[in-house]
């Protein structure tokens, strides 16, 4: 019989490492790179109130904060200037945010907020430039309004893993009643224009994306103006358009490369008066590079003020998925729901099943690949992994944990 020992060291043997040229290299783990936006953030009168009245600025958000700040990007729309001078605004529709309530976007991790809106000049012309100034003592960058008419067209780029991604802002009203001139620190919704500053941030930046305050407030559906500023936009090379003002959801559309979100809703308001106007949506867009993966809309519910991300029994996908690839087979629904997305394709397939990706044909297919040994993704909680390994064949998918 062989001696212990000798067993022990023969079986080491297929252990010792083999030549350095036997191995093939495995390729670099892809980066990704996630933005969340969100809707209308009104922090005067009632939400004001209320917040001060439990001694807790960061009330509004602090909810809804661990989605936000688990971003790359996190983005809203501003919807009150912040101020220094005055009473409080407890009611009426001239906004003004005491400067305490910029916590609720510091706690959230906000980057990067719209201050185009009709709301912009709430305060005066002190405000305007005060709100700015004050976001940025913060970290927070303000597009939409500026120092000056040629600053705020330059609008801001913020570079997350090598890849710049450039914002604009603009509104359609900027007096909101009570002015009849025009502050040019804050930009209008012109066509023209925007086709420019467009072109000019394509050269700053790998993926342009715009913000716009726009259309008929509690409407469901986006109006011309909406509809032919937002397209305008992509034609001239933005990637993706969000629009902000109905205070209510309006649909999204996928046009010409690029994604509309017409309106998101509120995010913290304190319209109690309809339902629609305490209901909103955040959305998730997962960039590989410079090239748009896939977007999910996230629903949530206004309960006081405060922003909660909704919980159903049976979530329905609000993702638009695309891109599975040929005899790849999707798991189950009911253990988890596809969410690679490519959104450059020329053709797509039509999915009968919901949360079944459409089958796509040809070189377009862009997958989010999760390559072999590197770790699950994280979005808001739940953890991604690879459901195959070749490049051409990957996706991403979602699974509870």
């Amino acid at each position: 019989m062989m001696p212990r020992r000798t067993i022990l060291m023969v079986a080491t043997l297929g252990l010792l490492p083999f030549p350095a040229d036997r191995f093939e290299a495995l390729p670099p783990a892809p980066v990704f790179t996630r933005i969340v936006f969100g809707g209308d953030v009104m922090m005067s009168r009632y939400v004001g109130t209320l917040a001060h009245a439990k001694g807790d600025p960061a009330g509004p958000m602090r909810d809804i904060a661990p989605v936000f700040s688990a971003a790359d990007i996190a983005f809203v729309n501003l919807e009150a200037p912040f101020s220094d001078q005055g009473r409080p605004a407890t009611k009426g529709m001239i906004f003004k945010a005491a400067p305490d309530m910029i916590e609720a976007l510091s706690v959230a991790g906000i980057d990067i907020v719209s201050t185009a809106n009709n709301h912009a000049r709430d305060s005066g012309a002190y405000g305007v430039g005060f709100t700015v100034d004050w976001l940025a003592k913060h970290g927070i960058v303000a597009v939409g309004t500026a120092a000056s008419g040629d600053v705020v067209h330059r609008g801001a780029v913020l570079e997350r893993h090598g890849i710049r991604f450039g914002f604009l802002a603009y509104t359609f009203d900027q007096s909101n009643g009570n002015y009849k001139d025009s502050d040019e620190r804050v930009a209008m919704l012109d066509p023209v224009r925007a086709r420019q500053d467009i072109a000019a941030m394509r050269k700053r930046a790998d993926v342009v994306i715009v913000s716009m305050h726009a259309g008929t407030e509690y409407q469901a559906k986006p109006n011309d103006q909406q509809r032919e500023f937002a397209r305008a936009a992509i034609d001239a090379g933005a990637k993706v358009v969000v629009g902000h003002h109905p205070h209510v959801v309006q649909p999204c559309e996928e046009y010409h490369g690029g994604v509309i979100f017409y309106s998101l809703g509120n995010l913290v308001f304190d319209q109690f008066q309809r339902k629609e106007t305490q209901q909103g949506l955040v959305a998730e867009l997962l960039f590989l590079g410079p090239t748009l993966m896939k977007y999910e809309l996230l629903p949530v519910d206004i309960v006081r003020t405060a922003p909660r991300l909704r919980q159903e029994n049976k979530p329905k996908p609000l993702s638009r998925l695309w891109g599975r690839p040929p005899g790849l087979q999707p798991t189950p629904r009911s253990a988890s729901r596809a969410v690679a997305s490519c959104l450059n394709s020329p053709t797509r397939g039509s999915g009968a099943d919901e949360g079944v990706c459409p089958t796509r044909a040809g070189p377009h297919l862009v997958a989010a690949t999760a390559w072999r040994g590197q770790p699950g993704l994280s979005f808001f909680g739940q953890r991604a992994r690879p459901i195959a390994n070749r490049p051409q064949d990957a996706t991403l998918q979602y699974i509870n944990s």
